[in-house]
């Protein structure tokens, strides 16, 4: 009987069945596509956290401590793949002669660099420019020196006559702040910067200069042997920071405090494991919408049959089936819906993995993982048993056959909205959003030396409590205005049903609950839409402003400090194909009191011709206001908001600040006068700093010297033009573009395929706002056939029947419409502010893609279109045999 019974649903009820699955599909897909994301966005973390460091350790050895015993240990201890010693001492200072001028430096870090260590540890030293091997000098040194390969430089070296060597070439140090970090010393007491002059010496040269000095005091010489881990790393961030930190300080106990890590893999896997959380957190904020959405989707449409299925069970129980065999027959067309959604719901899952990412997997090795699969089948099993089984049990239980054979719809007022339910999610809502918008908030927490993280997953209410108070308000507004505005809605009706007006008026109050379902879920899908949208625009748009805020502009080229380039310098680099734009920006530093910050000079009149300045790097004023200001008094000063209150500062004030006279050599005096606060700029540290007009810095400090040079490409071709900027000035300055500042700036959070999930969640969300549009309206109008038909046997005609369709189509578009885009907006500004802890720096206003949001408006309107259709083309079937059928 089963398959019988299995049989003819699929016969006669096969769409209503495909509907459904499809529906519940969606919910399954989403699932199972978020969390595939989320498993291989951690594995991607953690190879990315793991490439960025090209020293894993950097272990000191104690001043008592056997080196050669120590790099044996190590070079023993499991998971170490190559481990080579790395020597350090200081000189006194640099000379070199170059064209009759003598150039000197003031204290030198010079390293000694054992055979085969740049292959080993190809990322920790970059050639410029002359040999990869012998001695080489930094290029913030041989810019100081102005040397090059081939000249002569002289070593001061304590202890010892000073030596010469010929300079073999110039090297970048991409990661000089975890070389010359004090390995074991607290953040705090950490360098605020790595030395300006530094270089390398092959190991037996380096030994003989040191000798003397190591003879008389053993500290003038430390040891580091920097360590390249092989071995195999969990997936997430957290697992692999806890292997590897564990394995650092196990291999301090084993050498009996002989030794010091210094955990660069484990710092950068700390970072990634933050990061993860993160990625936690907006799969929760941003998918957990859509998969309740689908849910709901689901649950109305299976709902739209209730009527039917019990009147079908009812006449079951009349011909004698007991009550466990109706419930079979029940959980049938509940495993069917489940089986086939869900199946088809993995599917959709791998097919959106492929087309997003290349990989059904999202980009890792595998297929969807089977933990995900299996949680994805389980929601919509649960799904499914909630909607068609449960109700069938309980009807079983509660309602006698010829009450099963009515249809009953439900009369008086519910009970959420007697006691105003949705006023007091709204009103918890804002509260909790104050509180986790408030200051000193922070929804991810990582402890400086705690192996722990927590996120404050409280946070969540707020945006949650919204989203469903939303809902349950939009429903409460809309059987009020169905159930107390029939004359108006008899009024805007009418021209579509001319004298059936009244009588559709009245069904649609009748209806009001089946019309507010579908408005309602039309809602929550273009709500989800829109703040799933505006929440990924706007991210993608802040991380392009970071790295932008970061190098400064598309290209930057960055004098060496004491270099005194003027601004006419631009011209030339203004000649390099693909410039368009060339903006000297000054760099000083300036006392205010005791505190020494720096100090930028710009040209309010040209600065925005390279870089974007926002709103939101100001306060006391927009960027625009602040600039004029600027111009129009050239003694204004921007100051940090730090300073404001450290000097209890009102617009207006005078700030005296002492800069070092380029004439004299000697701190002079300079009035300027508060205008407005600086919270961010381009190039400049996070914490304090000025920002001036460049003319009044240079007439008072004597240089017009130009730190940086601020290159406008268009927003394009940025490596290209690096690289030719590079060719041209060589040692000489440092040239940085937008692109590698991106991968430099950007979290691992950043790093991993967003664009890819950006395009998955919003094609979820397009296919759930045409379904919350068509689908449940198309198959609320094929449960009304009866009543078409009654109308038609009253005398109506196809027109005022069509009238009558396209009035509740019009009413579910512009109430689903109107409210979705409300509460997205609220949606989305609540979510940029609870996520505030993504954004670096903060957005001014919320980023929203037109195209994609006009896309959206589109699909929902054709589905619309399309059930409106279809419900007109069954209205017109005759009324005779509509009647036998029903």
């Amino acid at each position: 009987m089963i398959t019988t019974w299995l049989a003819g649903l699929l016969r006669h009820r096969g769409g209503r069945i495909f509907t459904a699955a499809l529906t519940l599909a969606l919910a399954v897909a989403l699932i199972a596509a978020l969390g595939t994301f989320l498993t291989a966005s951690r594995s991607t973390m953690t190879a990315r956290a793991a490439r960025s460091v090209a020293v894993d350790w950097q272990v000191q050895l104690q001043p008592s401590a056997q080196p050669t015993a120590v790099l044996a240990e190590i070079r023993h201890t499991p998971g170490i793949r190559t481990a080579l010693p790395v020597t350090y001492a200081h000189s006194t200072g640099l000379q070199t002669t170059v064209a009759g001028s003598v150039q000197s430096t003031g204290d030198a870090v010079l390293l000694g660099i054992p055979d085969g260590y740049r292959t080993a540890f190809p990322g920790e030293i970059r050639p410029l420019t002359g040999a990869p091997d012998g001695v080489l000098l930094a290029q913030q040194t041989a810019a100081n020196l102005h040397a090059a390969p081939g000249d002569t430089v002289r070593i001061s070296v304590p202890k010892n006559a000073d030596a010469t060597v010929k300079v073999a070439g110039v090297v970048d140090l991409p990661q000089a702040d975890s070389l010359f970090q004090k390995v074991g010393a607290p953040p705090s007491s950490q360098p605020a910067a790595p030395p300006d002059n530094v270089m390398l010496l092959p190991t037996p040269l380096f030994d003989s200069l040191t000798a003397p000095a190591k003879a008389v005091d053993p500290a003038a010489v430390t040891t580091q042997v920097h360590a390249a881990r092989d071995a195999r790393l969990p997936a997430d961030p957290a697992a692999a920071f806890t292997a590897v930190t564990g394995a650092a300080r196990h291999l301090e106990a084993r050498l009996s405090g002989a030794v010091q890590v210094g955990d660069n893999l484990g710092a950068a896997l700390d970072a990634a494991r933050q990061d993860a959380l993160y990625a936690q957190l907006l799969f929760l904020f941003l998918g957990a919408p859509g998969v309740v959405l689908a849910a709901l989707l689901t649950s109305a449409l299976v709902t739209t049959g209730a009527d039917r299925r019990r009147r079908e069970q009812g006449l079951l129980r009349t011909r004698g089936l007991g009550r466990r065999r109706v419930t079979a027959l029940a959980a049938v067309e509940a495993g069917a819906i489940a089986t086939g959604g869900g199946l088809l719901g993995i599917a959709l899952a791998a097919l959106a993995g492929r087309i997003a990412f290349g990989r059904a997997s999202f980009g890792a090795a595998g297929l969807v993982p089977l933990r995900w699969s299996l949680i994805a089948l389980a929601l919509g099993a649960a799904v499914a048993t909630m909607t068609v089984l449960l109700p069938a049990v309980r009807d079983q239980r509660t309602t006698t056959v010829t009450a099963a054979r009515r249809s009953l719809p439900s009369t008086g007022t519910p009970l959420w909205q007697r006691t105003g339910v949705d006023f007091i999610l709204l009103a918890v809502s804002l509260l909790v959003f104050r509180a986790a918008a408030g200051n000193q908030y922070a929804l991810v927490l990582a402890p400086e030396g705690v192996a722990s993280i927590s996120v404050s997953y409280w946070a969540f209410l707020g945006p949650a409590l919204l989203w469903l108070g939303s809902a349950l308000l939009l429903w409460r507004l809309t059987t009020y205005a169905f159930a107390h505005g029939r004359r108006p809605l008899t009024h805007l009706v009418r021209p579509l049903t001319g004298t059936l007006a009244a009588a559709t008026a009245s069904g649609m109050t009748r209806q009001r609950r089946v019309l507010a379902r579908s408005v309602v879920l039309l809602a929550l899908a273009v709500s989800f839409a829109l703040s799933t949208a505006a929440f990924n625009s706007t991210y993608r748009h802040q991380a392009e402003v970071d790295a932008q805020l970061t190098n400064g502009a598309d290209v930057t080229v960055t004098q060496p400090p004491g270099a005194a380039t003027g601004p006419d310098a631009g011209r030339a680099l203004a000649s390099v194909p693909g410039v368009r734009h060339v903006e000297p920006l000054q760099h000083r530093f300036a006392y205010v009191g005791s505190d020494l910050q720096d100090l930028y000079g710009v040209d309010p009149a040209t600065i925005t011709s390279a870089t974007a300045l926002q709103d939101a790097y100001f306060a006391g004023g927009n960027a625009r206001g602040l600039l004029a200001e600027l111009a129009a008094r050239p003694d204004s000063v921007l100051v940090s908001e730090e300073t404001v209150k450290d000097f209890q500062l009102a617009p207006g004030d005078r700030l005296n600040l002492r800069l070092q006279d380029e004439r004299t050599r000697q701190l002079r005096t300079v009035e300027f006068h508060y205008a407005g606060v600086v919270k961010e700029f381009p190039t400049a540290p996070k914490d304090s700093f000025f920002v001036a007009n460049a003319a009044y810095v240079a007439a008072q400090s004597g240089s017009d010297a130009v730190g940086a040079f601020l290159v406008d490409t268009g927003g394009t071709h940025q490596q290209a033009v690096a690289a030719r900027l590079r060719q041209r000035l060589g040692a000489t300055a440092t040239v940085t573009d937008l692109t590698q500042t991106r991968a430099g700036v950007g979290s691992s959070l950043t790093s991993v395929d967003l664009a890819g999930l950006t395009r998955i969640e919003l094609g979820f969300a397009v296919a759930l706002a045409a379904g919350a549009g068509g689908a449940v309206l198309a198959l609320g109008l094929t449960e009304r056939r009866r009543t078409f038909a009654v109308a038609t046997v009253l005398g109506a005609t196809r027109r005022q029947l069509r009238g009558m369709v396209l009035a509740e189509t019009a009413t579910v578009a512009f109430g689903g419409l109107a409210g979705g885009a409300l509460i997205g907006w609220i949606q989305a500004q609540m979510l940029v502010k609870v996520l505030s802890g993504v954004f670096d720096p903060p957005p001014s206003a919320l980023s929203l893609p037109w195209p994609y949001l006009a896309l959206t408006l589109l699909a929902t309107l054709a589905a619309l279109t399309a059930a409106a259709l279809h419900g007109a083309r069954a209205s017109g079937r005759p009324a005779v045999e509509e009647l036998r059928e029903l």
